[in-house]
């Protein structure tokens, strides 16, 4: 476990908490560590769902640390986008579905971190931005990529090329947002939609499930995407968990699935 990003598990939910007070900004460091800690999630076996949160009551991730930007040339610049890039990737990527909760200010990098998990629940205090162009730069941390497949194009410029930041009702209202709950409320209702992930769900069809939903987003073509989904059905086809879920219905009783 590292300095600024803590991970507490917990009857196989893990809860991932920015701690780089006082707004939870990201620089190399935190970047480095939310990729080790998502990337060794992924693999545990012990884990069955990810919130990720920010400490403190200011910000879940008031975005970059503008003084690592400071004084860098664009080969500096460059390897900072792709800590960035590694970083969210490894969230999205991530094998476990990763709930955000949301606690207030989610502007630039944090904007774009809470786009890299798969649910949103957000305080209703919590505002939303990428005003990167304010400073000069654009989200280069896969803001560019994921606003668009959120909200659509046309919003999405809307907000990039403004900078405006917007409240938790109107990033729900343009899906950006899955749930609002009242200020305070996001971790246990992110805690709520992860319990009920584990509680329910065979951990492997979940995992595959993500796998083909962002097989989807990403291809060219809908017979690119149909084939990862193919591909996926077969797997879980081989599992035991798929007898054991089939069994418990026919027996009507509750499955326990092993992720097996």
């Amino acid at each position: 476990m590292g300095d600024l990003v803590k991970v507490k598990i917990d009857n196989k939910i893990a809860t991932v908490t920015l701690d780089h007070p006082p707004v939870n900004a990201l620089n190399p460091a935190v970047l480095k560590e939310l990729k080790a800690e998502f990337d060794g999630l992924s693999k545990n076996d012990d884990v069955r769902a990810i919130v990720l949160t920010g400490s403190g009551n200011h910000a879940f991730c008031a975005g970059a640390d503008l003084k690592a930007f400071a004084g860098l040339g664009p080969q500096q610049s460059a390897e900072l986008v792709a800590a960035g890039h590694a970083a969210f990737n490894a969230i999205e990527d991530c094998r476990k579905p990763v709930i955000a909760a949301v606690n207030n200010l989610a502007l630039g990098g944090g904007c774009e971190l809470a786009m890299a998990a798969d649910i949103r629940v957000s305080s209703d205090r919590a505002r939303y931005g990428q005003p990167e162009v304010w400073i000069g730069l654009l989200p280069a941390w896969g803001g560019s990529t994921r606003l668009p497949r959120l909200v659509g194009p046309a919003k999405a410029k809307e907000l990039i090329f403004t900078g405006q930041m917007i409240n938790a009702q109107e990033a729900q209202r343009i899906g950006l947002v899955n749930k609002i709950v009242p200020d305070g409320e996001e971790v246990r209702a992110a805690i709520d939609i992860a319990r009920a992930i584990h509680m329910k769900a065979a951990p492997l069809a979940v995992s595959e499930a993500k796998l083909a939903i962002n097989a989807t987003i990403r291809a060219s073509t809908r017979e690119a995407a149909l084939k990862v989904e193919s591909d996926a059905a077969a797997r879980l086809a081989a599992t035991e968990d798929l007898v054991e879920g089939v069994t418990a219905f026919i027996e009507k009783r509750s499955p326990e699935f092993k992720g097996k």
